[in-house]
């Protein structure tokens, strides 16, 4: 998948397009949920994602979310962000759209945690969050979800 966004952005899920550096950068030294990690750690889970998807600007990358999942039951959505001079211009809502409703995991039940951005995700079909954890109930034609 590669799409086109307005002024110059675009998401694209090709692997090889990822900016390890950028990244590892963004992770490891500025995110709450990630300081610290390690490049091998960023580099290997990566790897071991079903799905990663970067947020380009001319060609920079500039955002990213990432998908886990059984392929059957359940996701996982991991390490969303856009870099702050990027954000306000309504990026992270395609991120997330791209991730859980336009990707090939759009009808599983979807978990994620966080410590913000709930309003962002509630619009996506999360519910209420415990401390962290929000989930987002399986949405697949002709079976019916668990009322939240």
């Amino acid at each position: 998948m590669r799409r086109t966004l307005r002024s110059g952005y675009e998401l694209d899920d090709d692997p090889d397009r990822l900016d390890l550096d950028r990244i590892v950068d963004y992770l490891a030294g500025e995110s709450y949920w990630a300081k610290g990690r390690s490049r091998g750690v960023i580099e290997a889970s990566l790897r071991g994602s079903t799905r990663v998807i970067g947020l380009y600007h001319d060609s920079v990358q500039v955002g990213l979310a990432r998908v886990i999942t059984d392929g059957a039951t359940q996701a996982y959505l991991a390490d969303v962000y856009v870099l702050g001079a990027h954000r306000g211009r309504g990026l992270g809502k395609e991120l997330v759209a791209e991730a859980v409703d336009r990707g090939p995991h759009a009808g599983l039940k979807w978990l994620l945690h966080t410590a913000d951005a709930h309003d962002l995700y509630r619009r996506y079909g999360f519910g209420t969050p415990s401390d962290r954890l929000m989930e987002r109930p399986e949405r697949r034609p002709g079976r019916r979800s668990p009322q939240p």
